[in-house]
């Protein structure tokens, strides 16, 4: 991934696109926050772009903002997943889309529900086709955490059906300012989208907030 690309945040006006949206334009980079309602994402774009102090932030409908970017990133709800990609589909061929629905169904939040088809990641990989390069990644890091400057103690796993496809995920998650850790093919995305409500869980009777993980054992690890 160069410095230099367009990133589209699909739902970036939410928690854990704005996070990442913000931490990307702090970083220097162009970001495009898709959004059903572009008027209603401005505000958002706004406290984006003074906190980056620059204005490397817009606003767009999901087709437009796909359209414009180099890179998309997914961050709506797993209700919306299908539609949205069927959205920009058209805008996406021969892009890398990096999925980041975990497969939550209210109320149940904090039980794994994992779809039919395996996991979020590959309803992804199904809905745009194989002309599309898909990753999925940041299912388990909190999204508040992500709003601040501060360094976050929590991995990223990152999963993608080719070397290149992982390489490229992984230098997004860097350019956000985490650890990126390759696990695997897409289909290893069930572990991590799983692992998001048993980290509810844990939240929940540790009143912990913002519990993540991190893989010890790796090369560099102090």
């Amino acid at each position: 991934m160069k410095l230099g690309d367009t990133i589209a945040i699909l739902g970036g006006a939410g928690a854990l696109g704005s996070g990442i949206a913000s931490r990307l334009a702090k970083a220097g980079h162009t970001v495009v926050i898709g959004s059903r309602d572009p008027e209603r994402a401005q505000d958002t774009v706004a406290q984006i772009n003074a906190a980056a102090g620059a204005e490397r932030v817009s606003a767009a409908t999901y087709a437009n903002a796909a359209a414009r970017a180099d890179i998309v990133v997914v961050t709506v709800p797993f209700a919306a997943q299908q539609e949205a990609l069927a959205i920009v589909r058209p805008h996406v061929v021969g892009k890398l889309v990096v999925d980041c629905t975990v497969p939550l169904k209210p109320p149940k939040v904090g039980l794994v529900q994992l779809p039919p088809e395996g996991s979020a990641a590959q309803i992804a990989q199904a809905v745009l086709g194989s002309d599309v390069k898909v990753a999925s990644a940041f299912h388990n890091v909190g999204a508040k955490l992500l709003e601040g400057d501060a360094p976050i103690e929590c991995d990223v796993l990152v999963f993608g059906d080719s070397d290149e496809i992982r390489a490229s995920a992984v230098a997004l998650v860097e350019a956000v300012g985490l650890r990126a850790v390759e696990a695997g093919p897409l289909a290893n995305s069930a572990a991590a989208e799983a692992l998001t409500s048993v980290l509810i869980q844990i939240n929940r009777r540790y009143k912990a907030g913002h519990a993540g993980i991190r893989i010890t054992g790796l090369s560099g690890d102090h």
